[in-house]
């Protein structure tokens, strides 16, 4: 058998664990700079406040230190103070105009800050509709952002000066719905150009049944219909509390859940008077059995919970005007159908594709369209899951993206923002998920691994190379002492992928690439199917394997008997991207200065390497700097590979050839400043059309690679810069402007079309994504 090189240890060498060396960050603006956002803030019980909240949040996960946030909260007149977070620097006590001014003073003062975002309802300010708000944006010298929660129409005089006096000072306006853009426009004159609609933002949160939260709550044989958020006269829950006894006659397995505390304005002019009154119909109309109103300000947890038991949401608004409603946006984002009354948001959003719209003030239009969703299990299902997949544009992470946008464009301080984004923590909980004890599985439908859809030695291979990269990285940082579950949990991984790797070895050594769902080989597709690209991926992913010194020996010697057992055998490949695979396969072995008694690795390197080269100088011409006559998936690793034989060997053409593919590659992938991955629909020809769509973060993470490789070999600062611009795209920096990369479950979706995104996040999408990240270490 072919040893390793080493007259210690059973034929191993083992490398020294070294910290792995990181693209260093881009520059970042001396001091940092601010925000300041005008609004009330918890622990204020708002709705104001909490969207402010979540904005804040998203906006410091995304930009911080770059930017960062703080908060001038309001408050109302007889609150002395609330027990405010650090980020909350001005306080503002609604009926002082002097506070108002003085406060504007201060914030002319700080250099830091670069804008002002006004979140806006008339009530949160002093004055007659608000107008003790018009002195503090006249005194501010700062630009200025507003966002209009509330658009009313048909303004009085007073209104019409009052909004028009705000919108004169604003360097933009930010709406939530076309309504009150048009609202805006059309009643109050301001310019439409300068109206900007992003959607109320809902919390990103896996697609699931009610079946596992009733369960939780105890309703398990019953269904639940819900309506959440502050209670007040105007909320009309006494009209869908006298829809449900003929709902009950025909389903008496139903629970309505009305969960919220009251309004803090309301309890204090007429204590729980409305409440008081809502029980007492509960009890008049014998439904206390079915009817459970809860007086609680829910934490955030709690009240997603809530939704995720929700068979039914019932919106039920009776102000026809309201612009926008953050309890309906939240139940449509967690796919839940929706019965609504008729408000101005509603209307806009609710069609009966998502849900139903029911008459103001009419208990029998609640009872009609209850019975309809109760008796159709179907319906109700799909109209959940249209809800779910229309809202994604609304998650947080996409609304922050979209606020970043507009601040950048009408802040000259902020015009470097939409550039520099902070990478996500690494996350394996979605690759741990996919994982059984055989191997990682293929596809996902949503979140949710597709048990039916069986395993592949491409993704294995992909997986066991994040794995071992990260536990390297793990033992790095941990100076090699134990690090405990985290430790443990990332051996059981790399074991499960390289038992798939010789599960699916042969005696001659070659891999088989298919397996289906029972864990037989799917012969049928093997045969089929050119089995090359996987075989060099398999090499790549072992020779990492084993040259990760932290790594066990044991799990070394596996990878090392495998690989030895394909080179016994003689190597070639007749894809370009399967010899990629293998250059940069045997690239880890030589940097490691890793031997194989018998065996020189330099000669096997600069054939593949002239194999690449011969390729490019058959095909490429002045116009075309490429290998192939046509750019498909993962068209990076092509050059990435011969920049890699060029740091081995010192072989000039490989360097050359290597830089002038990839900037061909660049020129070919940006497109109006815009990273635009190859799409797989057609890909790239030389002599025809280049399709844009559906982009994959396969080809993504290829290009990542790629510059972070050009930059480590000839240090350019051009695509260090780059590296950051293409990873963004999994962050949002894409024509669709949403984020591809989940961060509640650290998966990544399948794929960016020109209108939509796919939603399932399959292994080759996530693995992707995480190769991507863990460049940047």
């Amino acid at each position: 058998m072919t040893k390793l090189k080493n007259n210690r240890t059973n034929g191993f060498v083992v490398p020294k664990t070294k910290p792995g060396k990181m693209i260093p960050p881009l520059s970042r603006e001396p001091g940092g700079t601010a925000i300041v956002y005008v609004s009330s803030f918890p622990p204020r019980q708002c709705g104001i406040a909490t969207f402010t909240k979540n904005l804040t949040h998203n906006m410091d996960k995304m930009l911080a230190p770059t930017v960062t946030s703080q908060i001038a909260a309001m408050h109302p007149g007889k609150v002395i103070s609330y027990r405010y977070p650090r980020q909350v620097t001005f306080q503002i006590n609604q009926d002082k105009p002097e506070e108002y001014t003085a406060t504007a003073q201060r914030i002319n003062q700080m250099d830091e800050v670069s804008l002002v975002s006004i979140q806006h309802e008339f009530g949160l300010f002093g004055g007659e509709w608000g107008a003790n708000l018009i002195p503090f944006v006249q005194a501010l010298k700062k630009p200025v952002i507003i966002t209009f929660h509330t658009v009313l129409p048909d303004p009085d005089e007073k209104l019409y000066n009052t909004v028009r006096s705000l919108a004169k000072r604003a360097s933009a306006i930010i709406v939530m719905t076309m309504l009150s853009k048009r609202i805006l426009s059309q009643q109050y004159a301001i310019p439409s150009r300068n109206i900007k609609v992003i959607p109320h933002g809902i919390h990103p949160q896996p697609y699931t049944s009610s079946r596992p939260a009733k369960a939780a709550l105890g309703y398990s044989d019953r269904m639940i219909l819900s309506t959440f958020g502050l209670l007040s006269r105007g909320k009309g829950l006494e009209y869908v509390i006298d829809a449900l006894p003929e709902v009950i006659r025909v389903f008496p397995n139903f629970v309505y859940i009305i969960f919220g505390a009251t309004h803090p304005v309301v309890l204090k002019e007429e204590a729980e008077s409305y409440r008081n009154s809502l029980i007492e119909k509960v009890y008049s109309l014998g439904l206390y059995d079915h009817v459970k109103i809860y007086n609680k300000y829910f934490p955030l947890s709690e009240l997603l919970h809530f939704l995720k038991a929700t068979d039914i949401y019932i919106s039920t608004s009776l102000d026809p005007n309201q612009a926008v409603s953050g309890t309906l946006s939240y139940a449509l984002g967690m796919g839940r159908p929706v019965i609504s009354t008729a408000f101005a948001h509603a209307t806009e959003v609710i069609t009966d594709q998502v849900g139903i719209l029911v008459d103001f003030r009419n208990p029998q239009s609640y009872t009609e369209a209850i019975l309809q969703l109760l008796a159709d299990e179907n319906l109700r299902l799909q109209l959940g899951q249209n809800a779910y997949f229309r809202t994604r544009n609304m998650i947080w992470p996409n609304v922050a993206l979209q606020y970043a946008k507009v601040f950048s464009q009408h802040t000259p301080g902020l015009n470097h923002i939409s550039r520099q984004k902070s990478l996500p923590e690494i996350k394996l909980n979605h690759l741990i998920h996919l994982t059984d004890n055989f191997g990682i599985i293929q596809f996902a439908k949503l979140s949710q691994r597709d048990v039916s859809s069986g395993y592949t030695l491409d993704d294995n291979a992909r997986a066991l190379v994040v794995a071992a990269l990260y536990y390297g990285k793990l033992m790095a940082l941990s100076r090699n002492q134990p690090v405990g579950t985290q430790r443990r949990k990332l051996l059981r991984l790399i074991s499960t992928y390289l038992d798939f790797i010789t599960f699916v070895a042969r005696p001659d050594g070659h891999f088989q690439n298919f397996v289906n769902a029972d864990r037989t080989l799917n012969n049928s597709l093997n045969e089929q199917t050119d089995l090359e690209e996987a075989n060099g991926r398999a090499l790549y992913a072992l020779a990492l394997t084993m040259t990760t010194g932290s790594l066990p020996r044991t799990t070394k010697q596996k990878a090392f008997s495998l690989f030895c057992n394909r080179l016994n055998q003689v190597i070639s490949f007749d894809s370009p991207r399967a010899t990629a695979h293998y250059i940069k396969a045997l690239y880890v072995l030589l940097d490691k200065k890793l031997s194989i008694e018998g065996i020189d690795l330099r000669r096997p390197l600069r054939d593949q390497c002239d194999k690449l080269t011969h390729w490019y100088e058959e095909t490429h011409s002045p116009e075309w700097q490429w290998f192939e006559n046509h750019l498909t998936y993962s068209n990076a690793v092509l050059p990435e590979a011969l920049l890699l034989g060029y740091r081995i060997t010192g072989g000039g053409k490989y360097l050359q050839i290597g830089k002038t593919t990839l900037d061909f590659l660049i020129k070919e992938s940006f497109i109006d400043g815009v990273y635009m991955p190859i799409g797989q629909e057609g890909w790239r020809q030389k002599d025809g059309k280049r399709n844009h769509f559906d982009q994959q973060p396969e080809e993504v993470k290829s290009m990542v690679l790629a510059l972070s490789t050009s930059y480590l070999v000839t240090k350019d600062e051009y695509h260090r810069k780059l590296m950051y611009q293409v990873f963004n795209w999994f962050l949002g920096d894409n024509n669709l402007n949403q984020v591809v990369y989940d961060r509640t479950t650290g998966g990544c979706y399948d794929g960016l079309g020109k209108k939509t995104i796919n939603l399932n996040q399959g292994a080759e999408s996530t693995i992707s994504y995480l190769l991507a990240r863990l460049a940047f270490e």
